[in-house]
């Protein structure tokens, strides 16, 4: 083989590895590529999942804050419950969504008796939980106070000082029986005692509201 042949040879043995180098290295770009481009695809839906689930959490926090406001707005203007006069003229706000059933109107002596829930108000029964029980009783006070001792002294119910309105007496919360759950407001009016009770911690912000407002003549 003339010498030219040689230098010819080699030549095309280097072209062929520079394109063999070429089609490795192409490979190695596109295969680099393909699992860039998967990797992006993967995070722009892990990134969009999260979007989608900020924006869906977000317009769930303000539908549920739009109801809750829609819901308080419902509740106003607050209605007046007012209690007979002859018992002091117990006096306070409630709901307007709230109805009221008088159980036992006073006329000559006697327990008064309201029940107010929303609504309507269901049959009269120890066991119903009401939004509200009102009971004015001819009754002394410490005596009604001590009617809870033993609830006290288990540990079920919780004792506590309250003042609304100037108004002095005492606070029960927990389990008043084993249906009913809540908190209550004990007065003393005059010679009878006044209980105000909400039967559900479902009521407690309501009645939390309803006590601040709470009246009646000594």
């Amino acid at each position: 083989m003339p010498p030219g042949g040689d230098f010819q040879q080699i030549k095309r043995d280097n072209k062929k590895l520079v394109i063999i180098v070429l089609s490795i290295v192409t490979v190695l770009l596109l295969g680099l590529a393909v699992w860039g481009l998967v990797g992006y695809i993967a995070q722009k839906t892990d990134v969009d999942k999260r979007i989608s689930d900020a924006v869906a959490s977000a317009r769930k926090e303000q539908a549920d804050s739009d109801e809750e406001k829609f819901a308080a707005r419902e509740k106003e203007p607050f209605r007046t419950f007012a209690g007979p006069d002859d018992f002091g003229h117990l006096s306070f706000n409630y709901s307007k969504t709230w109805s009221v059933y008088v159980a036992r109107e006073i006329t000559s002596g006697g327990t008064y008796e309201a029940y107010l829930n929303p609504i309507s108000v269901p049959p009269m029964s120890n066991t119903t939980q009401y939004a509200l029980r009102v009971t004015i009783e001819t009754k002394d006070y410490d005596k009604v106070i001590a009617g809870y001792e033993s609830l006290v002294k288990k540990g079920d119910l919780e004792s506590s000082a309250v003042v609304e309105n100037g108004n002095n007496g005492t606070r029960l919360d927990g389990s008043f029986t084993k249906d009913i759950r809540g908190a209550a407001v004990i007065f003393k009016i005059r010679d009878k005692t006044a209980t105000i009770r909400t039967d559900a911690n479902t009521f407690l912000s309501d009645f939390e509201k309803l006590i601040k407002t709470i009246n009646f003549n000594q």
